[in-house]
């Protein structure tokens, strides 16, 4: 097994030649970890390259994670598909299903998944859960519903990548109202809604959610927002003092758009703005994750 050191953090994963040349296979990872010498004293559990990820899926190591819950009951944070698009495209990363992970890491308070492939997130149920990220190229409405009907009574962020429809997306702006009318995170601060090609339609419907009162960050980030949606952003933020940071890097807007945004009093991220490309009359913007 290599171990790729990433922003300070360690990630489990096969080279190529481990699992082309050396036989090295999903099934072996657990023990591979658990053997790790530096594992025990390790709060977080990042889970790379198993091996022909768009083929093969994940699930091995979850059921090693289930049937081993007293060896993984230290982690604190957990990664699975954490890889760039050189290992795997985002889109072809095989997921699996979640249903039994969160009673056996009752200790867990970070979960972030990539790849949204045949995931499955069963009935979610955690006391303890603080942090769920979802990063995709698209996001099934199946996994918005597990979500939505979620009892995670103390998560303070979520960041749900909603991609598009060539790439998992199968919903509307109608299935993230739903999503923020029906979901129930009494303790969140953080709401992310980011990667979409109907930023500015989420935008409005973030803005006249319940969340909107509660929240100290407001992620709108990496989408096709334009000044349409940033000037909902200038109508609604200043009514709501609780909103410390607005993040909606990797944007359509423009530059007077983006000098209005940076003047309300709080923080903004406007960088990465993008320009349109014109095709035979037709204005394109795509989002930032996709394939």
């Amino acid at each position: 097994m290599s171990f790729e050191m990433c922003d300070g953090r360690k990630v489990y994963q096969y080279s190529y030649e481990e699992w082309n040349d050396g036989g090295k296979s999903v099934k072996d990872m657990i023990g591979d970890i658990l053997a790790d010498p530096d594992f025990p004293q390790s709060e977080e559990l990042a889970i790379g390259d198993w091996g022909e990820c768009w083929d093969k899926s994940c699930q091995p190591v979850l059921d090693g994670i289930v049937e081993n819950p007293e060896q993984f009951s230290h982690i604190r944070k957990l990664f699975v598909g954490d890889m760039d698009y050189e290992s795997c495209e985002v889109s072809w990363i095989i997921q699996g299903d979640y249903s039994r992970i969160w009673a056996a890491m009752p200790g867990l308070k970070e979960l972030t998944i990539k790849g949204s492939t045949d995931l499955k997130l069963g009935d979610i149920c955690h006391e303890g859960l603080e942090a769920l990220t979802i990063i995709c190229g698209g996001l099934p409405v199946d996994v918005i519903e597990s979500i939505q009907k979620a009892k995670l009574p103390n998560l303070k962020k979520l960041i749900l990548y909603i991609g598009v429809d060539g790439y998992g997306f199968d919903g509307d702006e109608g299935a993230v109202r739903e999503f923020l009318e029906k979901s129930d995170f009494p303790c969140l601060e953080y709401l992310g809604i980011v990667d979409s090609e109907i930023q500015d339609e989420l935008t409005q419907i973030v803005l006249e959610s319940k969340y909107i009162g509660q929240i100290h960050t407001l992620d709108l980030s990496m989408g096709t927002l334009t000044d349409k949606g940033g000037a909902l952003l200038l109508e609604k933020i200043p009514a709501q003092t609780n909103i410390r940071k607005l993040d909606v890097h990797y944007h359509y807007l423009s530059d007077e758009m983006m000098d209005k945004l940076c003047e309300l009093p709080i923080e903004v991220d406007v960088s990465e703005q993008n320009e349109d490309d014109e095709f035979d009359g037709e204005i394109y913007r795509n989002a930032m994750l996709t394939e």
